[in-house]
C-alpha cells in the first residue's frame, strides 16, 4: 500500500488502551476471575473504538492498536513480546534464583547479558537507578526471568482468530478494507534463558516454526502483518564487552534467515517489517549506528521497513539512504514522531523529516510512520496529539512535494 499522490500516515503499533480493558487483563494476570464472555465484548468494542479514533486523527494505514496483545498496566514496554508467553509452550516466567547453571557458550557465539549490565545501562547507571529521572526502568525485575524449559510450539489459535475476527469487524464498521496486525519476530520472541534446546540456533527456529502459524493465520485472513523486531538492533547494547560489527551482523542475520524461514511463501507486499533499539526513555548513547545494521534489516522478505528516525539519537541518519539501492518495490517508514519525547513535534518539524527521506529515496516509497509503539510509552493525550502532528505533517509534505 502507497500513495502516487501524497504521503500516508501509518504508524507502529502499540497504542494507549482504555482503563477499563487495561483492569480486566490484571484481573486476568493475577488469576482473579474474569467473565471471559464479557472480557471478549470489552476488548471488541475497544478495538472498534480505537480504530475509528485512528481514522479521526488521520491514520491512514491503521491496526488494532496492539489491544489483543495482553497489558494490565498503563505504561508497558513489553507487550509487544510478553503477549507471546501466553501463545507459545515451553516458556516460563520463573525466579532467577531457580534457573539453570548456564551452559557454556559455544566458541565465536555472542551472549547477551542481564538487562542492568548493557553497556548504556552500566555507563548511566546513576540515572538508570535513579526512580525520579525519567530513565529508570523498576517494571523490568531483576528477581525473574523468562525461561524456555520445554518444546517450543504453537498454541495461541485461539487468540490470533481473535485478533483476526475484532479488526476485520472494527475495519468494516469504519468503511475501511484493509489494516494490519503485529507479531513478534522468532528473534525476539527467542529472548529468554534456554534451558531446553542445543544451541540459542536451535531455540531460534523452534520460534520460527512455532510463530509461522501466527503469520499465515494473519496474511491468509486477508490483512497486513507486521513483524515486530527490536532485537535485532537493540541486543548490541546487551553483548558486554562491545562485539565487532562483523561478528554482531553474523549474529543478527542468523535471526533474519530464521525469520524468513517463517515467512516463506508469504507474499512480501503484505510484510512490514519494524526495527528499532528499544523504547525505553534512556540515552541510547550505545545505539548501533543504522548504516551498520541496514542491509541486515532489507534481507528481510518484507516490502515495508519501519524504524527510529524522529528521536534525537537517530534521526541524522536519514543521509544514509541518498547512498543506498533501494529496490524499486520497497517502502520506507521512518518514524517522523517519537515516543522518546513528551514533546509534541510542529507539524513543520514532521514535513521537514518527511521530505528529507522523499528526496532521498522517492516520494512514492515514503509513508510516514512513529518511532515505536505509542500506547504505555507516553500519555494517551500525547499520543493522540502526536498522531495528529503526523497527519498535519504529512498533508504539509504532500503539498511541498507535489506542488
Amino acid at each position: 500500500m502507497a500513495s502516487a499522490d501524497r504521503i500516508l500516515t501509518t504508524h507502529v503499533g502499540s497504542l494507549p488502551r482504555p482503563p477499563r480493558l487495561i483492569e480486566l487483563n490484571a484481573q486476568r494476570a493475577s488469576g482473579g476471575e474474569v467473565d471471559e464472555d464479557a472480557y471478549d465484548e470489552a476488548l471488541a468494542q475497544a478495538v472498534g473504538d480505537v480504530v475509528a479514533r485512528q481514522r479521526e486523527a488521520g491514520v491512514d494505514v491503521l491496526n488494532d492498536g496492539e489491544y489483543g496483545h495482553e497489558t494490565g498496566r498503563a505504561y508497558d514496554y513489553g507487550m509487544w513480546r510478553s503477549y507471546t508467553f501466553s501463545r507459545l509452550s515451553g516458556f516460563e516466567v520463573v525466579p532467577t534464583a531457580e534457573l539453570a547453571p548456564a551452559r557454556p557458550p559455544a566458541p565465536g557465539t555472542l551472549t547477551l547479558v542481564p538487562m542492568a549490565q548493557r553497556r548504556d545501562w552500566l555507563r548511566f547507571s546513576e540515572a538508570y537507578a535513579d526512580p525520579h529521572s525519567g530513565a529508570a526502568m523498576a517494571q523490568f525485575n531483576p528477581n525473574v526471568a523468562v525461561a524456555v524449559r520445554g518444546p517450543v510450539t504453537y498454541r495461541g489459535q485461539e487468540a490470533t482468530a481473535r485478533d483476526i475476527a475484532n479488526m476485520k469487524a472494527a475495519l468494516a464498521a469504519n468503511g475501511l478494507e484493509d489494516g494490519f496486525l503485529n507479531a513478534v519476530a522468532p528473534g525476539s520472541a527467542a529472548r529468554a534463558v534456554n534451558e531446553h534446546y542445543e544451541s540459542d540456533e536451535e531455540l531460534v527456529y523452534a520460534c520460527a516454526d512455532a510463530m509461522r502459524e501466527e503469520y499465515v493465520a494473519i496474511v491468509e485472513s486477508g490483512l497486513m502483518l507486521q513483524i515486530d523486531d527490536p532485537a535485532i538492533a537493540e541486543e548490541w547494547d546487551q553483548v558486554n564487552p562491545e562485539p565487532t560489527v562483523e561478528d554482531y551482523r553474523r549474529y543478527a542475520m542468523v535471526r533474519i534467515d530464521a525469520l524468513n524461514h517463517a515467512l516463506r511463501g508469504l507474499p512480501a507486499e503484505r510484510i512490514r517489517f519494524h526495527l528499532c533499539w528499544g523504547s525505553w526513555h534512556g540515552p541510547h548513547t550505545t545505539d548501533l549506528p543504522m548504516a551498520d545494521i541496514v542491509e541486515v534489516m532489507l534481507a528481510v522478505n518484507a516490502r515495508y521497513y519501519s524504524f527510529e528516525a524522529g528521536n534525537v539519537r537517530h534521526e541524522h541518519e536519514w543521509a544514509l539512504w541518498r547512498d543506498i539501492d533501494l529496490p524499486d518495490d520497497k517502502v520506507l517508514l521512518p518514524g517522523v514522531v517519537s515516543h522518546a519525547t513528551n514533546v509534541v513535534e510542529h507539524p513543520d518539524v514532521v514535513a521537514d523529516r518527511i521530505v528529507r527521506y522523499a528526496e532521498a529515496v522517492g516520494r512514492e516509497r515514503v509513508m510516514a510512520s512513529t518511532d515505536c509503539g505509542l500506547g504505555g510509552r507516553v500519555h494517551p493525550q500525547i499520543a493522540w496529539a502526536k498522531l495528529e502532528a503526523l497527519r498535519d505533517g504529512a498533508e504539509l509534505a504532500s503539498r511541498r512535494l507535489w506542488s
